[in-house]
């Protein structure tokens, strides 16, 4: 197994052409670190759910670390990216033990935490509901996050809804056009259904910073949870399109969550606040 230093490193990616991927690997770059991307897309494509071009890719690799930040989002298909989390993440967990690998840095999400009062942080559990869809969803972030702990470093960050450029929260995206796969995210509606935030820009901040932090779960959200009917309207201003009516509920679940453990670190958001962040052009 590999010694872990926390200098410079060479660093595989996976999911490096993704959302936060594109935003990820420049910063390594400017960090010093070298990096290798591996995506389903580019010259050298590699499946993440065939797990000998996995070991492949990982092998001729030979990182220093691995960073996780595959998913399949694009087609609003819950069931395959339920496979990316459990399938992929296994193979490339695998991998990566197999290439004497023990570092890796993992996405997962803030909003898969059981029911309770206010914003989680990371001593409450996971959701242990039995109902569908929400139990696929959970299963498979508690597979995604008990597999990369088999390896000895394994930092888990659970970004809140990611917004900014390449997401659906993004001008242009499905949030915008009025597509149905937004609602594969989560309830969109202006109720009391409360969320957590994070610009792609300041989770690609977190993941490199990540490479030095102690083993864990790290949530990884802006300063500001918020129910549905507060910062839908902001979105929609922000986006040009109409506002949604108010209405009320909400699931028990949707509570938001706190970033005070990673703050301890040294992480803090560029984009404190959806507030702002929606409407800032800047790519970050």
């Amino acid at each position: 197994m590999k010694i872990f230093y926390p200098g410079l490193m060479r660093v595989l990616v996976a999911g490096a052409t993704g959302a936060v991927g594109r935003q990820l690997v420049p910063r390594l770059e400017a960090a010093g670190h070298e990096v290798v991307g591996l995506s389903r897309r580019g010259p050298r494509p590699v499946d993440v759910l065939d797990a000998g071009a996995v070991r492949r890719a990982v092998a001729e690799a030979a990182p220093d670390a691995v960073v996780h930040q595959l998913t399949d989002l694009g087609a609003a298909d819950g069931n395959a990216n339920n496979r990316v989390r459990v399938e992929g993440t296994r193979n490339l967990v695998d991998a990566a033990r197999g290439a004497g690998v023990g570092r890796i840095v993992a996405q997962s999400i803030s909003w898969a935490y059981a029911p309770g009062d206010g914003p989680a942080d990371e001593s409450v559990p996971l959701d242990p509901t039995d109902e569908p869809p929400r139990s696929r969803i959970v299963a498979g972030v508690r597979a995604l996050e008990e597999t990369v702990a088999e390896l000895p470093e394994a930092v888990v960050l659970r970004y809140g809804i990611l917004y900014g450029p390449g997401t659906w929260y993004a001008p242009g995206g499905a949030v915008a056009a009025g597509d149905p796969a937004a609602r594969f995210l989560g309830s969109t509606a202006a109720d009391d259904a409360v969320s957590s935030f994070v610009h792609v820009a300041d989770a690609a901040e977190a993941a490199v910073r990540a490479l030095t932090w102690p083993s864990g779960a790290y949530n990884v959200v802006d300063d500001e949870p918020a129910p549905g009917h507060i910062w839908l309207p902001v979105l929609a201003e922000a986006l040009e399109v109409p506002a949604p009516a108010r209405s009320d509920g909400g699931a028990a679940w949707a509570r938001g969550a706190v970033n005070a453990r990673a703050r301890a670190l040294g992480w803090a958001p560029a984009h404190p606040s959806w507030r702002t962040g929606f409407a800032d052009r800047d790519p970050g």
